[in-house]
């Protein structure tokens, strides 16, 4: 009989309809549930939104409670160019202070002896010296160069005499060079004494720069300094100092001390380049450098003021040789000196003058040229500026939220309400905000007692925050920073913690709320499920009640025939 299940098959009656409508009937209270749950959770949704907002809005109150907002300090120079570089920490005494500096700290120098490495050559016969390798300061580059307006061509393979011989030419046989190994210079002389002139702006090569020479407005030019150097790369024996290093072990090791520091080298194995980098890394406070015009090496104190540079090493030693002890000059360093307000003037090792160096607390101004300047502190409005309005900004959109998700509009006298507007804990925050944001803080120290002595007004009925004159808020901020501190921060009777404590308030009861309509919906899912299953139940009964009326009468129907059958055959008979 399965057949049977299908709705009417003996009966003719669509029973399975009446099943579905009977159905939809009794479903109708698991409709209201799930309305009320849909309910639920727009309002659920609507109270997690404002907890965001009331976390912003702590976030906000509470940044302006940070202890160091409103004694915060900007320094500025009256200078419009060439400003020194001024700084102010938090709490530092407001002011204008007038800083003449009449010297400024360097830092101490020791001067080597100038060239310090071999001539290029020992003979004036500089055929056998090539361009590529010359012991110059800076290396010769492969091009042209002029000599009174005709091109002469340096290839690196040329050697020095071949370069003397295409000046030559390249001159008509008037000007001819020579170089003097006695003091290593080259020197270029015209014939018939008429003025030699060098160089062009198209020329590709530094042949004349290298070689020290330059215009003078007359028929000789020398080199205007010896032109061997330091091989500062190659090892220390290989180098070309004019001085030999004797104070070293059999192994060629030696040592000397900067300003109490040794130094250890060896002569086989370490560069000069290597022994300036040792000098520089360790902690004798000054760095070494190489001078490759001069040809000598200066040590500089990695401090301004006014002290010495010391060194010191048995004779014959490496420092002897690169000319930092016989030959050599100290420039001592200087402390800067200035007055402060015209007062007396001071002295600082260093161009960076701090409360150390001139007793304003707080205040530090590093000063790059001898003159005057007037230095200005004043409060950091710009930071108070912007913590108050990002609190103005976060109240005004929570009030703003509150409103639009309790209010209840009319449109041709239709009511329309929204998700919360039977809420009437959250429509009592909003005037709870309002009520704290208009009243004044008690036991506060100073002339600010309530928002509007800063500026800060409501707007009509709305409740909004405004700040109705800026220029009257950041005037306040910058002359009465103490008294803005204590409105704002004072323990838990200062504005911004009686905000914060609030705003936490209303974020807890809105979880709560949020927690309690889960519960509810929970609850509901479980009504429905109940529901549910009564219905699948229902409409079993029903469909197993119609099955067998369909099989009762399908059994009827097959009677009624056998019965007809049977009649009609024995009257046939």
């Amino acid at each position: 009989m399965a057949g049977l299940q299908l709705s009417g098959l003996a009966s003719g009656f669509d029973w399975k309809s009446l099943v579905d409508n009977l159905m939809s009937i009794e479903r109708a209270p698991i409709n209201r549930l799930e309305r009320d749950q849909a309910v639920n959770n727009s309002r659920s949704n609507a109270l997690t939104d404002l907890g965001s907002q009331l976390t912003n809005l702590t976030t906000a109150a509470n940044a302006l409670k940070e202890g160091s907002l409103f004694a915060g300090r900007k320094a500025t120079s009256s200078a419009v160019t060439g400003a020194w570089i001024a700084s102010a920490t938090a709490g530092s005494p407001t002011g204008s202070h007038t800083v003449a500096v009449s010297q400024l700290a360097t830092s101490a120098r020791r001067l080597g002896a100038v060239d310090v490495g071999q001539s290029l050559h020992t003979s004036s016969d500089v055929s056998g010296l090539t361009m590529a390798n010359l012991r110059t300061g800076t290396a010769v580059s492969a091009g042209t160069f002029s000599i009174n307006g005709t091109k002469v061509t340096v290839a690196l393979t040329d050697s020095l005499q071949d370069v003397f011989a295409a000046i030559n030419t390249a001159s008509g046989g008037d000007v001819t060079a020579s170089y003097n190994e006695v003091t290593d210079k080259i020197t270029l002389t015209s014939g018939t004494s008429a003025e030699i002139t060098l160089g062009a702006a198209n020329d590709t090569s530094n042949f004349l720069a290298v070689m020290k020479l330059g215009n003078n407005a007359s028929g000789n030019i020398t080199s205007s300094a010896a032109l061997g150097a330091l091989k500062t790369t190659a090892k220390i024996v290989d180098a070309g100092l004019r001085a030999a290093i004797t104070a070293v072990d059999g192994a060629g090791d030696g040592t000397f001390t900067i300003n109490g520091v040794a130094i250890n080298y060896n002569v086989n194995n370490d560069s000069l380049s290597a022994v300036l980098k040792r000098i520089n890394q360790s902690g004798a406070g000054v760095t070494a450098t190489y001078e490759t015009g001069s040809d000598r090496v200066v040590l500089t104190s990695n401090k301004t003021g006014d002290t010495g540079v010391s060194v010191s090493e048995s004779a014959g030693g490496l420092l002897g040789a690169i000319g930092l002890t016989t030959g050599s000059s100290l420039a001592r360093g200087k402390n800067a000196e200035f007055t402060i307000n015209g007062g007396a003037t001071l002295s600082h090792t260093g161009n960076t003058l701090d409360a150390s160096a001139h007793g304003i607390e707080g205040l530090t101004v590093t000063v790059t040229a001898m003159e005057t300047q007037t230095i200005n502190v004043v409060a950091d409005t710009a930071s108070m500026l912007s913590k108050v309005k990002s609190f103005v900004t976060a109240y005004n959109s929570l009030q703003t939220f509150i409103d639009d998700k309790t209010k209840v509009s009319s449109v041709n006298g239709k009511f329309t309400s929204s998700v919360l507007s039977d809420n009437r804990e959250v429509q009592s925050w909003t005037r709870e905000l309002r009520s704290l944001a208009r009243s004044a803080v008690a036991g506060v120290s100073g002339t600010i007692g309530r928002l509007s002595d800063l500026g800060i007004g409501t707007s009509g009925t709305s409740g909004s925050l405004v700040i109705a004159d800026e220029a009257k808020l950041t005037r306040i901020l910058s002359d009465k920073p103490t008294d803005v501190e204590s409105f704002f921060q004072s323990s838990t009777t200062g504005f911004a913690a009686k905000f914060s404590s609030l705003a936490a308030r209303l974020s807890t009861a809105a979880s709560g709320q949020v927690t309690r309509i889960g519960k509810t919906n929970a609850s509901i899912t479980t009504q429905m499920a109940d529901f549910e299953r009564q219905l699948s139940q229902r409409r079993d009964l029903l469909t197993s009640t119609f099955i067998k009326m369909e099989e009762t009468q399908a059994r009827l129907q097959q009677q009624s025939s056998s019965l007809t059958n049977a009649f009609f055959k024995d009257k046939s008979n």
